[in-house]
């Protein structure tokens, strides 16, 4: 395609996620073209000058959104600047894919959502990329379709590998906590796949297993969580930083008639070792191997949401309000020790 035929994008953030999605769209979605890049990082900039196709560059956000080149911006920056950006980005005719979460304060979602509202014809999509990886996608189509009968259970967790080097407790500070970093993406998956109801209480609880530091934020490495939703329907939660063998996110889904289990064995390929240890297979590293279609099929449906060739299925601004407000919740739970109503 040619240039002028093709989404014009900036990425504002190119930390180890905001790389990722910076070559995505450089090199791998057809309909876009990676125009600018934004960090206020010297580094950064000079990854950008070094490994994209020479975009312009800037280390103001502002100066990015005056740029009439730009069609849409790409927010790959810290939670708590989410929502202020993505207004400054609308009101200054821009389309939005942002990274979750929409933001750490359900307040904050809900003036994004009536900001957005005075401009329906620009697309804003937050990124739950679960909803695009294959499995998940296969899972949902085929409860879709009855398979299971009426879903009324998921139990889904999100767990990293052991960061040695502290990372975690650095990003507690404003991470808002493990149950808005890493449950979320569970929070709206559940939702997804039980039909989008709405939550009414919520438990949680947590332990500190090995990163001292994260006391100190109200945080923990390890978190389980109950969400009670109306109707009927529950999702069970778990959460940890401390895993051995590596990112381990998986997914179940109890129905009526029968069930479906997502990724349960976070094998890195079909591979099988047999050897003195026994029989075993090696194991997704991290959430970039493990959800590398996931994020470059987000950004292609985004880019085909906007050409108006695909509705998309990614999350909307109100599907990121619930998650914040159900992960908000999870996290006052967890704090003050009981549950919490809705």
């Amino acid at each position: 395609m040619t240039s002028a035929a093709r989404l014009r994008v900036g990425v504002v953030g190119l930390g180890r996620l905001g790389k990722r999605h910076a070559e995505n769209l450089a090199y791998r979605v057809p309909g876009a073209a990676l125009v600018a890049a934004c960090s206020p990082v010297e580094d950064e900039l000079t990854w950008a000058r070094e490994n994209l196709p020479e975009p312009r560059l800037y280390d103001d956000y502002g100066a990015l959104l005056a740029d009439r080149e730009v069609d849409a911006v790409w927010l790959v920056t810290p939670s708590s600047l989410h929502a202020q950006q993505i207004v400054d980005a609308l009101q200054a005719g821009k389309h939005v894919f942002c990274e979750k979460p929409l933001s750490l304060d359900v307040g904050e979602c809900e003036r994004v959502l009536a900001e957005a509202a005075r401009y329906p014809h620009l697309q804003a999509t937050i990124g739950f990329m679960r909803r695009f990886d294959p499995s998940y996608r296969d899972a949902f189509d085929k409860i879709e379709a009855g398979v299971i009968g009426r879903p009324f259970l998921v139990r889904s967790q999100t767990t990293d590998k052991n960061d040695e080097d502290g990372f975690f407790v650095r990003f507690a500070a404003t991470s808002g906590g493990i149950f808005l970093d890493c449950t979320v993406h569970d929070i709206d998956v559940a939702r997804w796949l039980l039909g989008k109801p709405r939550a009414k209480r919520v438990f949680a609880a947590g332990a500190v297993a090995l990163h001292e530091g994260l006391r100190e934020y109200g945080d923990v490495d390890n978190g389980v969580a109950i969400c009670e939703f109306e109707g009927g329907q529950l999702a069970m939660f778990y959460a940890s930083r401390t895993q051995a063998h590596g990112n381990d996110t998986h997914s179940e889904v109890i129905g009526t008639a029968g069930a479906l289990a997502i990724g349960r064995n976070p094998r890195v390929n079909r591979v099988e070792i047999f050897d003195a240890s026994g029989v075993r297979n090696e194991c997704t590293g991290s959430f970039f191997e493990r959800f590398e279609e996931a994020f470059l099929f987000e950004a292609r449906e985004f880019v085909d949401a906007v050409a108006g060739v695909d509705a998309g299925v990614g999350a909307s601004l109100g599907d990121a309000l619930e998650a914040t407000r159900i992960g908000v919740a999870l996290r006052e739970s967890l704090l003050r020790g009981g549950a919490v109503d809705l």
